[in-house]
């Protein structure tokens, strides 16, 4: 199949290595001119992907419009806050585009949407059946290298999210389908503020067992706002809830994590969030998620926690009692 990925970072240089050693032909798109010249010169992501040699037949190109010439797959793999702007940028050149599928994890801050009803807003002539996503628990820098990888598609029609799969299977990178959009684009988002609540236990030294309680209080508060948004609660105990929740609270790797772990030690969040040269989306979802919350009538005490953290300059030890010190409950709701 003839795809284009859009977004040289980290994942999308993943994804793109993933789909060329799956035998399809890929471009790849990237926004920057230096790196899309020491991508082609060196065969290397060296700015998200250090010391991955990326395959020979994998093209480069700064042109969007280049990139999806003849594409019949679009794979969008840019930060959630950029999706609708390279969305509306790709609209008029996607008319014989046969799929999308969104790799991105976030809630667009203004609108309050998710990435597939936005690219619906910004593509009316695309078929919206055939717009998917992807999410699961997956590192970048483990999938580039081959390393077993379980995730799920989803789509609105069987047949659109069977194709997918078929074209993004291999023997170490294991897909998995559901119709159930809403849910996976869920919990791929609030995972994310999540996780930056579990860094800030670590970075405060609370352990492991508090780490435990965050994952599975976290979870709770991603189910009841993607029910509350229409999706099936079991997809939330799958891979794209429960799997990329545990790893992205738990592995050093995880951006977000690493974010709260500075925050909980004491370093400013505009300081954490100016040298980063990757994005962690859970930053700007927070703020989305709980205006998303709020809208809803959905209660999500870790999320406002987390928001109070990050825009209020609440103190992180401050955090942690609020939430410990909250009116006794039953742990399940009749």
């Amino acid at each position: 199949m003839r795809i284009a990925v859009i977004g040289a970072g980290g994942w999308g240089t993943a994804l793109a290595t993933l789909l060329v050693n799956a035998g399809h032909r890929v471009r790849l798109w990237v926004r920057r001119p230096e790196l899309c010249q020491q991508l082609s010169q060196n065969q290397e992501n060296r700015l998200y992907l250090p010391g991955v040699l990326l395959p020979e037949q994998l093209v480069y190109t700064t042109s969007l419009l280049e990139a999806a010439q003849e594409a019949e797959l679009l794979v969008l793999a840019v930060p959630s806050h950029a999706m609708r702007a390279v969305a509306r940028a790709l609209a008029s050149s996607l008319t014989e585009i046969l799929f999308l599928i969104s790799a991105a994890k976030g809630i667009e801050e203004e609108s309050l949407l998710t990435m597939t009803a936005v690219l619906k807003e910004e593509l009316p002539h695309s078929p919206h059946s055939h717009i998917a996503v992807l999410s699961g628990p997956s590192f970048a820098a483990e999938v580039v290298r081959g390393m077993p990888t379980a995730v799920t598609i989803a789509a609105e029609q069987e047949e659109v999210a069977l194709t997918l799969q078929k074209v993004f299977s291999s023997a170490k990178f294991r897909v998995y389908t559901t119709s159930d959009l809403i849910g996976v684009e869920i919990g791929g988002a609030v995972k994310n503020v999540i996780a930056i609540a579990a860094g800030v236990s670590d970075g405060l030294e609370y352990g492991q067992s508090a780490r435990a309680a965050l994952i599975t209080r976290g979870l709770v508060e991603v189910t009841r706002l993607a029910v509350g948004m229409g999706a099936s609660p079991q997809t939330l105990s799958g891979l794209s809830g429960m799997g990329d929740l545990v790893l992205t609270c738990t592995s050093d790797l995880s951006r977000n994590r690493m974010v709260g772990v500075k925050v909980g030690r004491g370093e400013k969040i505009s300081e954490i969030v100016e040298k980063m040269t990757m994005v962690a989306e859970g930053v700007r979802t927070c703020r989305s998620v709980l205006f998303l919350a709020q809208r809803l009538g959905v209660e999500m005490p870790i999320v406002e926690q987390v928001y109070a953290l990050l825009y209020a300059e609440k103190s992180p030890r401050q955090v942690v009692i609020d939430l410990l010190t909250r009116e006794a409950k039953p742990e399940f709701s009749r």
